[in-house]
Protein backbone atom coordinates (compact mmCIF):
# COMPACT_ATOMS: atom_id res chain seq x y z
CA UNK A 1 0.00 0.00 0.00
CA UNK A 2 1.39 3.30 -0.52
CA UNK A 3 1.05 6.79 1.02
CA UNK A 4 -1.25 7.83 -1.38
CA UNK A 5 -3.24 5.24 -1.27
CA UNK A 6 -6.55 5.60 0.88
CA UNK A 7 -8.14 1.80 1.56
CA UNK A 8 -8.07 0.98 4.67
CA UNK A 9 -5.67 -2.15 5.94
CA UNK A 10 -7.74 -5.88 6.44
CA UNK A 11 -9.62 -6.32 9.76
CA UNK A 12 -8.80 -10.09 10.62
CA UNK A 13 -11.51 -12.33 10.98
CA UNK A 14 -10.96 -13.29 14.60
CA UNK A 15 -10.43 -9.59 15.97
CA UNK A 16 -13.98 -8.82 17.95
CA UNK A 17 -12.70 -5.38 18.54
CA UNK A 18 -11.77 -4.56 15.45
CA UNK A 19 -15.04 -5.49 14.09
CA UNK A 20 -16.73 -3.59 16.50
CA UNK A 21 -14.61 -0.31 15.18
CA UNK A 22 -15.66 -1.50 11.63
CA UNK A 23 -19.07 -1.43 12.34
CA UNK A 24 -19.11 1.90 14.04
CA UNK A 25 -17.48 3.52 10.81
CA UNK A 26 -19.93 1.64 8.74
CA UNK A 27 -22.87 3.34 10.68
CA UNK A 28 -21.48 6.87 10.76
CA UNK A 29 -20.58 6.39 6.90
CA UNK A 30 -24.28 4.99 6.56
CA UNK A 31 -25.64 8.30 8.65
CA UNK A 32 -23.91 10.58 6.43
CA UNK A 33 -25.13 9.14 3.12
CA UNK A 34 -28.87 9.34 4.94
CA UNK A 35 -28.11 12.64 5.61
CA UNK A 36 -27.29 13.51 1.96
CA UNK A 37 -30.37 11.59 0.87
CA UNK A 38 -28.50 8.64 -0.93
CA UNK A 39 -29.15 4.99 0.34
CA UNK A 40 -26.25 3.80 2.33
CA UNK A 41 -24.28 1.08 1.66
CA UNK A 42 -23.80 -1.62 4.27
CA UNK A 43 -21.38 -3.44 4.85
CA UNK A 44 -21.48 -7.61 5.95
CA UNK A 45 -19.32 -8.59 8.99
CA UNK A 46 -18.23 -11.41 9.89
CA UNK A 47 -19.93 -13.22 13.23
CA UNK A 48 -17.38 -14.59 15.75
CA UNK A 49 -18.04 -17.46 17.52
CA UNK A 50 -19.28 -17.31 21.29
CA UNK A 51 -16.53 -19.09 22.25
CA UNK A 52 -13.67 -17.05 20.95
CA UNK A 53 -15.08 -13.55 21.98
CA UNK A 54 -13.51 -11.91 25.42
CA UNK A 55 -15.77 -11.27 28.06
CA UNK A 56 -17.99 -8.28 27.75
CA UNK A 57 -16.40 -5.56 29.74
CA UNK A 58 -18.61 -2.65 30.57
CA UNK A 59 -18.10 0.39 29.57
CA UNK A 60 -16.91 3.50 32.62
CA UNK A 61 -19.60 5.22 33.79
CA UNK A 62 -18.65 9.22 34.14
CA UNK A 63 -20.13 11.01 36.59
CA UNK A 64 -20.88 14.49 35.55
CA UNK A 65 -18.15 17.02 37.09
CA UNK A 66 -19.84 19.41 40.24
CA UNK A 67 -19.53 23.06 40.11
CA UNK A 68 -18.43 24.72 42.99
CA UNK A 69 -18.59 28.43 43.03
CA UNK A 70 -15.57 30.33 42.90
CA UNK A 71 -16.34 32.06 45.96
CA UNK A 72 -17.68 29.92 49.05
CA UNK A 73 -18.39 32.37 51.66
CA UNK A 74 -18.03 30.76 55.54
CA UNK A 75 -20.99 31.51 57.72
CA UNK A 76 -18.38 34.00 60.15
CA UNK A 77 -17.27 36.00 57.37
CA UNK A 78 -21.41 36.19 56.22
CA UNK A 79 -22.12 37.57 59.74
CA UNK A 80 -19.03 40.16 58.92
CA UNK A 81 -21.40 41.32 55.99
CA UNK A 82 -23.79 41.10 57.24
CA UNK A 83 -26.58 43.94 58.61
CA UNK A 84 -24.81 46.10 62.01
CA UNK A 85 -25.85 44.94 65.12
CA UNK A 86 -29.25 46.27 66.31
CA UNK A 87 -28.71 48.63 69.68
CA UNK A 88 -31.68 49.52 71.86
CA UNK A 89 -32.92 52.86 72.11
CA UNK A 90 -35.24 55.47 73.72
CA UNK A 91 -36.57 57.02 70.37
CA UNK A 92 -39.72 55.46 70.81
CA UNK A 93 -40.60 55.93 74.69
CA UNK A 94 -39.50 59.94 74.16
CA UNK A 95 -41.79 60.19 71.21
CA UNK A 96 -44.66 58.71 72.46
CA UNK A 97 -43.92 60.83 75.86
CA UNK A 98 -44.30 64.55 73.66
CA UNK A 99 -47.39 62.07 72.07
CA UNK A 100 -45.90 62.43 68.82
CA UNK A 101 -46.63 60.50 65.98
CA UNK A 102 -43.65 58.51 63.55
CA UNK A 103 -44.66 61.15 61.02
CA UNK A 104 -44.73 64.01 62.84
CA UNK A 105 -41.67 63.07 64.24
CA UNK A 106 -39.75 62.78 60.89
CA UNK A 107 -41.18 65.66 59.62
CA UNK A 108 -40.13 67.79 62.28
CA UNK A 109 -36.42 66.09 61.88
CA UNK A 110 -36.36 66.51 58.58
CA UNK A 111 -36.30 62.59 57.90
CA UNK A 112 -38.56 60.03 56.27
CA UNK A 113 -40.72 58.38 58.33
CA UNK A 114 -39.28 54.65 57.11
CA UNK A 115 -35.71 56.39 59.01
CA UNK A 116 -37.58 57.01 62.30
CA UNK A 117 -39.01 53.59 62.21
CA UNK A 118 -35.12 51.98 61.73
CA UNK A 119 -33.87 53.82 64.25
CA UNK A 120 -36.68 53.09 66.78
CA UNK A 121 -36.17 49.01 65.72
CA UNK A 122 -32.60 49.46 66.64
CA UNK A 123 -30.75 49.65 63.08
CA UNK A 124 -27.81 52.62 63.15
CA UNK A 125 -28.23 55.52 61.93
CA UNK A 126 -25.83 58.70 60.85
CA UNK A 127 -25.11 61.57 63.50
CA UNK A 128 -26.47 63.77 61.55
CA UNK A 129 -29.61 61.97 61.78
CA UNK A 130 -29.53 61.50 65.51
CA UNK A 131 -28.85 65.48 65.66
CA UNK A 132 -32.08 66.22 63.99
CA UNK A 133 -33.91 63.92 65.76
CA UNK A 134 -32.41 65.13 69.07
CA UNK A 135 -34.04 68.76 68.10
CA UNK A 136 -37.35 67.65 66.80
CA UNK A 137 -37.89 66.02 70.29
CA UNK A 138 -36.56 69.03 71.66
CA UNK A 139 -33.51 67.70 73.74
CA UNK A 140 -29.57 68.84 73.65
CA UNK A 141 -26.84 67.09 71.80
CA UNK A 142 -25.61 66.22 75.03
CA UNK A 143 -28.96 63.75 75.65
CA UNK A 144 -27.38 61.41 72.87
CA UNK A 145 -26.18 59.00 74.72
CA UNK A 146 -28.86 58.63 77.24
CA UNK A 147 -31.78 58.51 74.03
CA UNK A 148 -29.09 56.37 71.29
CA UNK A 149 -27.26 54.53 74.20
CA UNK A 150 -23.47 54.70 74.25
CA UNK A 151 -21.52 54.68 70.53
CA UNK A 152 -19.90 51.78 69.56
CA UNK A 153 -17.63 53.08 67.23
CA UNK A 154 -15.94 55.55 69.63
CA UNK A 155 -13.58 53.59 71.83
Amino acid sequence: MTATSKQEPPIPADDPVAEVVADEAAESEAQQATRRGKKPVTASVATVPAATMPAVVEPAVVEPAVTVPATVVEPAAKAAKAKPAMQPNNVRKLRQAAMMSKAELARRAGVSPLTIDRVESGCPCRMDTKRKILEALGLKPEAREQVFGPDIDQG
